[in-house]
């Protein structure tokens, strides 16, 4: 039993998790072990993804302390316990085990780090509920005692806490600050390996949170590097990948994005659901991009079964299908469901897409004016590019071309920067319209040829089929109307003026002045009764 038990702690150290828990449960099973083995063994568990046995292993020890009379030290096993329960979604059992490691605290009357890692699951609830302020006091008070007590575990749980809370609080850069100190004692090893991982995955998720790609890839590497250093874990081996897959696709490396995804998928199965479907999730996403619809509808239902919200990747799957009331619905039902601001952001950017193809300005203006208030108040670069984007395209639809080609632009220069080739061909797109719209043939060309090499180079087939489309209908159609002066078009063949037009489409006369000015130029007609004869001999109203 003791050689077992010596390798079992000597497999631990080297971060050897199969072997250690293989070793360290031979040693039990010869000799029951004492409390601090135990929680070697079911940190051990935990890494191999033994849930089950991780709650048992540190149970016993929580006993095991208290019938040793070490009452701080079954606190802290408890604490655990309480944590795993939240994360499982049990919430009544989890406050079980926080309330009796409280109730264990005030028999001890003395200052522990004990105290600080019974208040992180406050901060948890007081962040759920929207309450920064006295989120961000509690999680300072923990960070205070762990300081006090030097407890680097307990200090870096507060401080990531305190930066989740900056972010939403809007103050993005100071919030980026505490979460990169935490980044350092993670980097640094240390750390305890179970808080380490978790550490990696909540920072990553909060970067993305708030399109912060540059960090989210930096640590995402790190956490990649960390997990090949122990072959045999499985606890955090899955969300890695799922995190280095939405970098691979956003850099446009949309195989090895599909790999990884599949990596994780397989990782994670039967250990992580949420993972797995996650997994599942990101294959779906880069299938739809790249117009494989059957294998991402697939996989959008794969995730949806297993609990994981597939919008608004299925919203735009069912628009890129031609079913447009599907996808106006889905997203509906999806925004509906949705209150946080920054999950709101990728809700909003599908919303004008989704809605703009079915000529629904208004809901589009609505989304994009949500979209630009998210945009002011977390101000970071890629949101405000989504924003511009949301607005530009608008104005084209709206034949405002003149005032559309400055924020296309932005939101161009942008995605360029953080290394989102998809993205930037999409807006190149849109500049090529604008510039078409304009009349500048050349340049729209010098757009639309770019973003075709991209979109070849990426696999892009759906987007490469609209570039196609577009010219087949600037071919057939000398003098193209916008979706804005179309509508304007239909309205002067009812014999509307253009002081009635405005107040229909609740915009100013001098905006009607202009449609209506492009559309005696585009369809070289002089006047209303021409333009009106125009429209029904085309089939336009």
């Amino acid at each position: 039993m003791l050689a077992k038990l010596k390798e079992g702690r000597a497999f631990y150290r080297r971060r050897a998790w199969d072997e250690a828990y293989r070793c360290l449960s031979l040693a039990d099973e010869a000799s029951r072990l004492g409390a601090e083995d135990l929680e070697l063994l079911a940190v051990s568990a935990y890494m191999i993804g033994l849930d089950e046995e991780y709650q048992t292993a540190l149970e016993r020890a929580h006993h095991a302390h208290l019938d040793a009379g070490k009452a701080v030290r079954a606190v802290r096993c408890a604490f655990w316990l309480g944590l795993r329960l939240l994360f499982r979604g049990e919430r009544g059992r989890a406050t079980g085990w926080f309330a009796r490691a409280q109730r264990l605290l005030e028999r001890e009357g003395r200052q522990c780090a004990e105290r600080g890692y019974l208040l992180l699951p406050v901060v948890e609830q007081q962040f759920a509920a929207g309450d920064w302020k006295a989120a961000y006091a509690t999680a300072s008070n923990a960070a205070e005692i762990g300081e006090r007590c030097g407890d680097a575990d307990l200090i870096a749980c507060a401080r990531h806490q305190q930066g989740r809370i900056r972010l939403q609080q809007g103050q993005v850069e100071r919030g980026l600050v505490l979460l990169d100190e935490v980044m350092v004692a993670v980097t640094g090893a240390e750390l305890s390996s179970l808080v380490t991982g978790l550490m990696y995955c909540s920072v990553i998720r909060a970067c993305q949170e708030v399109y912060a790609f540059g960090r989210a890839g930096e640590w995402t590497a790190a956490m990649a590097r960390w997990c090949e250093e122990q072959p045999e874990m499985v606890a955090f081996a899955g969300i890695c990948r799922v995190h280095r897959a939405e970098i691979m696709q956003l850099r446009g490396a949309w195989q090895d994005a599909i790999e990884e995804a599949q990596r994780a998928h397989k990782r994670s199965q039967g250990i992580d659901e949420q993972v797995a479907a996650a997994a599942l999730y990101q294959q779906a996403e880069v299938h739809r991009l790249r117009g494989e619809f059957a294998a991402a509808e697939k996989a959008y239902q794969r995730a949806s079964q297993s609990g994981y919200d597939p919008q608004p990747g299925l919203a735009l799957l069912r628009l890129a299908q031609g079913h447009v009331d599907a996808a106006r619905a889905a997203i509906r039902r999806a925004m509906t469901a949705t209150m946080n601001q920054l999950e709101r952001t990728k809700l909003l950017s599908a919303s004008v897409e989704i809605m703009l193809a079915v000529h629904d300005i208004e809901n589009a203006r609505s989304a994009c004016r949500e979209l630009e208030k998210i945009a002011q108040h977390f101000d970071t670069d890629v949101l405000r590019a989504m924003a511009t984007q949301a607005r530009g395209t608008i104005d084209l639809a709206e034949g405002d071309t003149h005032v559309a080609l400055d924020p296309l632009r932005h939101a161009w220069q942008v995605w360029q920067q953080v290394e989102a080739p998809y993205m930037a061909a999409r807006v190149r797109v849109l500049m090529g319209l604008t510039c078409r719209s304009l009349g500048d043939d050349e340049a729209a060309a010098f757009e639309f040829g770019a973003a075709r090499i991209m979109f070849k180079r990426l696999g892009a087939a759906p987007e490469l089929a609209r570039l196609d489309s577009l010219d087949k209908h600037v071919a057939s159609m000398p003098n193209p109307l916008t979706a804005r002066e179309l509508q304007v078009l239909r309205l002067i063949a009812t014999g509307k003026t253009n002081k009635a037009i405005a107040a229909t489409l609740i915009v100013s006369e001098r905006t009607i002045d202009r449609h209506v000015s492009n559309i005696f130029s585009k369809l070289d007609v002089p006047s209303r009764a021409a333009a009106t004869a125009y429209a029904y001999n085309h089939n336009l109203v």
